[in-house]
């Protein structure tokens, strides 16, 4: 099936559907079972992430489940600085850990842009197993970590509730955050352009923590490097579309779309339906925006809340998903309540 005929692709060229396809953030994770025993035959998350015969598996097992109408490339956002040379592990039950960038001296040992693909192969390998393998209905989804959210974890070492340091280096040493950003605008936007050349349909750009960013630092850190990405796609790619997803944006949102052109937008929990639908869809199909916490619960309340979110964005281009991440705690049962509520 052609790529522009899938229902995911039909949705962010601004169609209206009578039903929004249907995927997941983290949809293959540790809520199933079949990842958790995939996971143990990899060794670590790493080893996962870089043998393209097990990342593809569990980009798979979601698809073969439940059918989704999009399936998104396992991997991590910060496999990007890895390659430019940080050292990165993941600590169970913490989370990862990198070597900090925190002056000149720092930025200076990252390896250059062009450097990054030998890292990065097993990922475009784990891309094109996946475009030969996917049902012919399905649509397939590249992604990064946008500038800011990845500056962060390289900055601190680790994610962190308020982004403090990655804010101190911003405001205190400014030309060295913004060299450091540059470099992972570069970077993002050379590994999105190949995993398109692997056979990813769209890419999203997963900014998760945009909403720490204030003022007219949203615009600089976020919109701008977003821009930059989105325009180096298209110029090689017309015919990619990019999901962007500035996580907590919150009234930005509408701005971020009107800047960078995304084909679509994806929205947090918080959004209001009713206000992105009349501020944000008018410009752009949407994404989102169901509660994780629904996909615990189950039952009557993620049915009902299922429901009010495909009437709240009924009126024009939608593609149904989460707010965030599926978390490790979801039911699996939980998912297909979700998608009866969806489909009928």
């Amino acid at each position: 099936m052609k790529s522009r005929n899938k229902l995911l692709m039909r949705a962010m060229a601004g169609e209206t559907l009578p039903v929004p396809p249907v995927w997941m953030m983290r949809q293959a994770g540790r809520y199933l079972p079949e990842y958790r025993a995939t996971r143990a035959r990899a060794g670590s998350f790493l080893d996962l992430c870089y043998n393209p015969e097990l990342a593809a598996e569990v980009t798979l097992q979601p698809i073969r489940r439940y059918g989704f109408d999009a399936a998104i490339l396992f991997a991590d956002i910060l496999l990007v600085p890895q390659a430019l040379g940080a050292d990165l592990k993941f600590v169970e039950g913490e989370g990862p850990r990198l070597s900090t960038i925190t002056d000149a001296a720092g930025l200076a040992a990252l390896k250059p842009v062009e450097d990054i693909h030998e890292t990065l192969s097993p990922v475009y390998e784990t891309v094109k197993r996946l475009a030969e393998e996917l049902p012919a209905e399905t649509a397939l989804i590249g992604f990064a970590g946008a500038p800011w959210t990845v500056a962060t974890y390289m900055i601190a070492g680790r994610g962190t509730p308020d982004q403090a340091p990655a804010r101190r280096l911003m405001y205190g040493d400014p030309e060295t955050f913004d060299a450091l950003m540059d470099r992972i605008t570069e970077a993002t936007i050379a590994y999105l352009l190949r995993q398109i050349e692997a056979g990813a349909e769209c890419v999203k750009i997963f900014d998760s923590w945009a909403g720490g960013l204030p003022g007219e630092m949203f615009e600089k850190y976020t919109i701008l490097p977003a821009k930059r990405i989105v325009d180096a796609i298209r110029a090689a790619h017309p015919g990619v579309p990019v999901i962007g997803f500035p996580r907590g944006a919150g009234g930005n949102y509408a701005a971020y779309v009107a800047a960078t052109g995304v084909e679509c937008c994806a929205l947090d929990t918080s959004v209001d339906p009713a206000w992105a639908a009349k501020e944000v869809q008018t410009r752009t199909c949407v994404q989102g925006n169901l509660d994780p916490l629904l996909m615990v619960i189950g039952g009557r309340a993620l049915s009902d809340a299922a429901k009010r979110c495909v009437e709240g964005f009924s009126g024009g281009p939608h593609v149904f998903n989460l707010g965030h991440g599926i978390t490790p705690d979801a039911d699996p049962a939980h998912v297909d309540v979700m998608l009866k509520a969806i489909r009928g």
